[in-house]
């Protein structure tokens, strides 16, 4: 992966941050433009991309059935104890 974006490119580790950005439609046009010319220099950035379409597609197509309650609430708590530790300090 290449970390040199130029002043106004986009560097690898911001397309990994940006990526859901993306696919979602979600972007600037100027930002979508950077995104994407990184894209045409980048083969491990562009590999990410397909993989990330992949898992999307995979995942999209689960049943909310197949996942068993105990492992759905051990997510689930995990989750909100991630969320509460990221959080910034009060005050």
């Amino acid at each position: 992966m290449s970390a040199a974006g130029g002043a106004a490119g986009v560097t690898c580790r911001e397309f990994v941050e940006l990526v859901t950005e993306y696919l979602e439609g979600a972007m600037s046009t100027g930002d979508r433009t950077r995104f994407e010319a990184h894209l045409d220099h980048c083969d491990e950035c562009r590999e990410y991309l397909a993989q990330f379409r992949v898992t999307i597609a995979a995942v999209g197509h689960l049943p909310s059935e197949s996942i068993a309650p105990e492992a759905e609430a051990r997510l689930l708590d995990a989750f909100r104890g991630w969320k509460r530790d990221s959080a910034p300090p009060a005050g």
